[in-house]
């Protein structure tokens, strides 16, 4: 259940703005403020059933948007290969010490290597 809010979370930031106005609401009070379905339904004035149909379908969108756009599976994957550079910077700064001038060669072309797969990706349209 962790896992799902972390991952609708994430959608509902990228997409949620493409939301009906009725399904943003019962998802952000239901996901962001952690209401309960009957709180939710007094606050929006429909029955817990309705607020449950709400929520199943502007899930339903927003993991339609990432199927079609992908922006969130590009947000992680970009956010590994920045890890990836820093943890290549650290190791070229722990190289310098030990004048490892070969690890240190393979440490700059991988970084550049990541940054080009990084701005490349940056400019794909799907």
């Amino acid at each position: 259940m962790f896992e799902k809010v972390i991952q609708i979370g994430l959608l509902f930031d990228f997409y949620g703005k493409l939301l009906s106005s009725k399904q943003y609401e019962a998802i952000e009070l239901y996901y962001v403020h952690d209401l309960s379905l009957s709180e939710i339904g007094e606050q929006l004035d429909i029955s817990r059933q309705g607020v449950h149909d709400l929520i199943k379908r502007g899930e339903k969108r927003l993991n339609t948007y990432e199927e079609k756009l992908g922006l969130v599976n590009k947000f992680n994957s970009n956010n590994k290969k920045i890890k990836k550079i820093l943890d290549c910077a650290n190791e070229i700064n722990k190289d310098i010490d030990g004048f490892r001038k070969d690890t240190i060669c393979d440490n700059i072309l991988y970084i550049e290597k990541l940054a080009t797969e990084i701005l490349e990706s940056n400019q794909e349209v799907k």
